[in-house]
C-alpha cells in the first residue's frame, strides 16, 4: 500500500498562494478542519451510496430513492467546500488515501446490513457530520472567516434535514390503536 503523506502546509510564495488576509495559522486550521470535513462527505457518500445500491425489503423503492437524493446532496456538498479551501490558500485533498487518513466517518462493507440499521447508522454519521461541521464554524469564527462559515451553516442545515428523514424512516411503527 502506498505511503499516505498528510497534506502540505501552505507556504507563502508558492505558485499556489491565493491572496488572503487570513493569518497562516488561521488558514492551516480552517483548511486542516474542511479538509475533514471533505473526507468524511466523500465517505458518506460512498456509505450512501452503498445502502442505495443494496437496500431491500417492502419498503424498497422509498428508501431506494431518499439515499439516492441524499447521496447527490452530500456529494454536491464536496466542491464548495474544497473550493473554499484554495480561496485562502489553504490545499486540498489529492487522493483516495487522503480521504481514507482523514475521514472520521466508517465504511460498512458487511455482505447484508438489514434496512432499519442501514437508515440508522446513516443517521448516526449524518449526525457525526453536523457535529464536525460546527466544530468547524467554531474554528472560522475565530479566525473571522464569515465566508466559509456561511457556508457550513447551509450544509449544517442539509445535513440535520437528512438526519432527521433518516430517523424518521427508520422508527418503528407505533400502534395507534385505530
Amino acid at each position: 500500500m502506498a505511503k499516505v503523506t498528510k497534506l502540505a502546509p501552505p507556504t507563502r510564495g508558492s505558485n499556489l498562494d491565493t491572496p488572503t488576509d487570513l493569518a497562516e495559522d488561521a488558514v492551516r486550521e480552517i483548511s486542516e478542519a474542511i479538509n475533514g470535513l471533505v473526507a468524511d462527505a466523500f465517505t458518506l457518500y460512498v456509505k450512501t451510496k452503498n445502502f442505495h445500491w443494496h437496500i431491500s425489503g417492502p419498503h424498497f423503492r422509498d428508501y431506494h430513492l431518499m439515499l439516492d437524493e441524499q447521496a447527490d446532496q452530500i456529494f454536491a456538498t464536496t466542491d464548495p467546500l474544497a473550493e473554499r479551501v484554495r480561496k485562502i490558500s489553504g490545499r486540498t485533498l489529492r487522493s483516495i488515501g487522503q480521504i481514507q487518513a482523514l475521514a472520521r466517518i466508517k465504511d460498512n462493507e458487511q455482505e447484508f446490513v438489514p434496512p432499519r440499521e442501514m437508515l440508522r447508522e446513516l443517521m448516526n454519521d449524518n449526525k457525526a457530520m453536523a457535529k464536525a461541521m460546527r466544530d468547524a464554524h467554531e474554528i472560522c469564527d475565530e479566525h473571522d472567516d464569515v465566508a466559509t462559515a456561511s457556508l457550513l451553516e447551509n450544509f449544517i442545515d442539509e445535513t440535520e434535514r437528512r438526519t432527521w428523514f433518516l430517523f424518521e424512516a427508520s422508527r418503528e411503527a407505533e400502534a395507534t390503536g385505530h
